[in-house]
């Protein structure tokens, strides 16, 4: 196990005060139901430019001092009740550290977990309330290549407007005379009502040591044969490479399951849907709902019957979504939220959570020594699946968090390994 070492530890303040009149920064209903933690993503480079090798902390510090005068929510202090961000500048926290190890003794662990060590300590997916909701750790190994970690607080971001700030940084370390154009103003949309009950959020879970992670690697003609399959044994057509691969990975889960019960249980399914459009894409905050795919009979679970559910269940949302009032939305995401965590508490479904962080350019971040080798997350809570775009090509990578005893059948599933493979073979 590498072990870590903190050389220094400092708060990044912004380039430009925050105006007076942006001080108080309010949160949306969607931001104030959502999970209070920190979403954990680091970045790979192994090898870094020899001109480039003394002064990337420096390059680092000062792009994000001004990419934060943009972002300046991320550099201010969370209420306890989540109704605001006091953007007070405060500044973001900033560490250096160095692993007693080379890059590749992370990386080339076939198990993601590994990758813990490029994470503050405890900080992924741990509240954001009495942290900066912005923690960024610049990490040195041993073999002279880097990894850069973000953990970035869902109350104030969801992944698509965590995807914009990590791409405007890049390109403003590129080039400092960049200028973002993020829009704070998701409260415009989906406004706190003034009857809100502030203890109506959805629940936070946080991952047990006993949960592991592996990814694995859809490959572009994989996907196509999957594609091919699907339609040519029903009447789905046009399915997208993440409906197929996750109706694939759900369909390996409930033969673990069976394997191990002897007996077929039902099972949910949720995926999140980014609500831009309508909302505006540069308009930062969590503006997602959630799709939720059932299955209670065996025959469900095949793979054309799933993805004909998990189309239809899409269309059913856009159709319900398209003539809602957008004040309704939050209070509508919350409902489905609520409805998931019932199933959850009376355990009558296996349930399997999919996010997908594709088409943001998270795989290509560059800021100036070229793109990363790996991106991935820190291990999250049971039967997890974030689907993410593969280095190159149009593949998906997707990052399985399972229990430990689960992983062990999951990782030998032939009909998985038919189609995906893992990232880093294994030789336990």
């Amino acid at each position: 196990m590498a072990s870590s070492t903190i050389i220094s530890r400092k708060m990044i303040k912004l380039l430009s005060p925050t105006p007076p009149s942006l001080r108080c920064h309010k949160l949306s209903f969607m931001d104030h139901i959502n999970f209070h933690l920190h979403s954990p993503y680091a970045f790979f480079y192994p090898k870094i430019p020899q001109n480039y090798s003394s002064k990337i902390s420096q390059i680092l510090e000062n792009s994000l001092s001004k990419v934060l005068s943009f972002y300046y929510p991320l550099a201010g202090k969370i209420n306890n009740n989540y109704t605001y961000v006091d953007c007070n500048d405060t500044g973001v926290e900033y560490l250096n550290v160095r692993i007693d190890c080379p890059m590749s003794q992370i990386i080339d662990d076939p198990y993601n977990d590994a990758v813990g060590v490029v994470f503050p300590q405890d900080l992924p997916w741990s509240s954001s309330l009495n942290r900066s909701p912005l923690v960024v750790q610049l990490s040195h190994f041993d073999c002279g290549g880097i990894a850069v970690s973000a953990c970035t607080s869902h109350t104030i971001f969801d992944g698509h407007s965590l995807s914009k700030f990590i791409n405007d940084w890049a390109s403003t370390a590129r080039n400092m005379d960049f200028k973002p154009s993020p829009q704070f103003n998701a409260s415009t949309f989906f406004p706190l009502p003034s009857e809100t009950n502030l203890s109506s959020t959805l629940p936070t879970k946080h991952p047990s040591k006993r949960h592991v992670s592996r990814m694995y690697n859809f490959s572009s003609s994989n996907l196509t044969r999957l594609k091919d399959m699907v339609t040519k044994e029903s009447h789905v057509k046009n399915p997208t490479r993440i409906e197929v691969a996750s109706a694939l990975v759900h369909k390996c889960g409930v033969t673990m399951s069976m394997e191990k019960s002897g007996m077929f249980k039902p099972t949910l399914m949720t995926h999140a849907m980014n609500l831009r459009p309508p909302i505006p894409l540069n308009t930062m905050g969590n503006a997602v709902c959630i799709i939720l795919t059932t299955t209670v009979t065996e025959d469900e679970v095949k793979l054309p019957n799933f993805v004909a559910k998990l189309q239809k269940d899409k269309q059913q949302l856009r159709d319900k979504l398209k003539d809602m009032k957008k004040d309704m939305m939050p209070l509508y995401t919350l409902e489905l939220g609520k409805n998931a965590m019932n199933i959850i508490e009376k355990d009558t479904h296996d349930v399997y959570v999919c996010s997908g962080m594709t088409n943001t350019g998270l795989h290509k971040i560059d800021f100036g020594w070229g793109e990363p080798v790996r991106v991935t997350l820190a291990t999250s809570n049971k039967n997890n699946f974030i689907f993410m775009d593969e280095q190159s090509g149009d593949g998906l990578n997707v990052l399985i968090t399972l229990t430990k005893d689960y992983m062990l059948k999951f990782q030998s599933n032939k009909e998985l390994l038919e189609f995906a493979s893992p990232v880093v073979e294994s030789t336990k």
